[in-house]
């Protein structure tokens, strides 16, 4: 999420990046291999090389492992069945602990070596080199960030409705259960910065088509106890919250409220989730009227993609629990073997060859609950979001209470 504190700290190191590549665009010239396809950056005759910059000592450290690890999975069953364009794929990750500097780092140094990044946390991060990689690497980049300002590359790719979308999506959700009525006042608590804000453009455009108002609470990221808000929305007497936040915050909001008889629905934007909340003091409010809403669907669903990808994560990392970053993560890594393997096809493995490859994809993760289209860098992959609801029975803790939806579909993008 794109952080106004960090802004002035991202915006000296875009500047010092656009001007520190010590190589000129090589992405549309490159090599022929024996078979005759096209290779450049990250690419020899028997490896393929990406990226991955997470964060797994963070704010989302929970989340981040759980992409990693599901990324990590990817790459051992492509090449136990032979690899693609008879490569092997090789995966670097750099945990960057959301922290900017580290995040920019990472991605100078693996940049060079690399065709592309299969992850990359922290829309401050990607903002921060987007111009660089749209203006001279042109590596294809796909975030595990929603925001809306990240549409129109054709090289930072978002999968799934951006933020505004999806809480348009959630805000509907809640008026066709008839919580929230015409001339209602709902909450939304949300990260200053570019996460919040463009969630909050969804709920201000909801609320207008609606005859709703939206009473506004903007968060730091280091704000974890969220009484303040509370007291705020129960004084402004709020039908329903929106949170934008992350899962500490999520948490404690609904928390707060449950403790001080504040009983109204609160729905959260797709990062606003983990399940190890459900075992904190917070967890009995959250199972109670807590929603997320998201482009996927959850890991513990019955349905055939996320029960295979379970079996498959559970076998491998035993020890590990389940949560909505596994089916993320999983999801990235397999568009950009699809992108790979009809780039093969193409007989070019370069970035430009990988770029042209993605447009072309048109019907991509119907197993995970609805399909994404990638032809125009413009727009989301889709507009739909599935509506869930903690569950302690449900591995991964979340269970579908509405099938892909999207009441978006007139929503002006920004």
């Amino acid at each position: 999420m794109k952080l106004r504190v960090l802004g002035a700290a991202c915006a000296a190191l875009t500047l010092t990046l656009v001007g520190c590549s010590e190589k000129a665009n090589t992405s549309d010239g490159g090599v022929k291999d024996k078979g005759g396809v096209k290779t450049g950056e990250g690419v020899t005759d028997s490896v393929i090389s990406l990226g991955a910059l997470t964060d797994m000592t963070g704010v989302y450290a929970s989340l981040g492992k759980s992409v990693t690890q599901a990324q990590q999975l990817w790459v051992k069953q492509t090449n136990a069945a032979g690899g693609i364009c008879e490569r092997k794929i090789a995966l670097t990750v750099r945990d960057h602990g959301y922290d900017p500097q580290k995040a920019i780092a990472g991605y100078t140094e693996l940049e060079p070596k690399v065709l592309g990044f299969v992850q990359f946390i922290g829309s401050p991060f990607v903002a921060a080199v987007e111009q660089r990689i749209d203006g001279q690497d042109k590596g294809l980049v796909l975030p595990q960030a929603w925001s809306a300002n990240l549409l129109g590359s054709k090289y930072v790719r978002v999968i799934g409705a951006t933020y505004d979308v999806e809480t348009v999506n959630a805000i509907d959700y809640l008026l066709a259960e008839k919580r929230i009525a015409k001339g209602d006042r709902i909450g939304h608590v949300y990260f200053e910065g570019d996460y919040g804000e463009n969630a909050l453009a969804g709920s201000t455009y909801a609320a207008k088509e609606a005859g709703l108002t939206v009473v506004e609470q903007k968060i730091k990221p280091t704000d974890n106890d969220m009484t303040a808000q509370v007291a705020a929305l129960k004084q402004a007497g709020v039908k329903a919250v929106v949170v934008s936040a992350g899962p500490r915050q999520a948490a404690s909001l609904v928390g707060v409220a449950a403790a001080t008889g504040f009983k109204v629905p609160v729905v959260g934007n797709n990062s606003a989730f983990a399940p190890q909340l459900l075992k904190t003091q917070a967890g009995p409010a959250l199972l109670k009227d807590y929603y997320v809403a998201a482009s996927t669907l959850p890991i513990g669903d019955p349905g055939a993609g996320p029960a295979k990808l379970s079996k498959e994560y559970g076998a491998e990392y035993p020890k590990d629990g389940l949560d909505n970053g596994v089916i993320a993560g999983y999801t990235a890594a397999t568009l950009y073997g699809e992108a790979l393997k009809k780039a093969c096809a193409a007989k070019d493995l370069t970035r430009a060859g990988i770029d042209k490859a993605l447009l072309t994809i048109t019907d991509f993760g119907s197993d995970f609950g609805m399909s994404h289209n990638f032809s125009d860098p413009a727009a989301p992959s889709t507009r739909e979001s599935v509506i869930m609801k903690p569950d302690a029975k449900t591995p991964g803790g979340l269970k579908v209470v509405r099938p892909a939806e999207a009441a978006a579909k007139s929503y002006p993008l920004k």
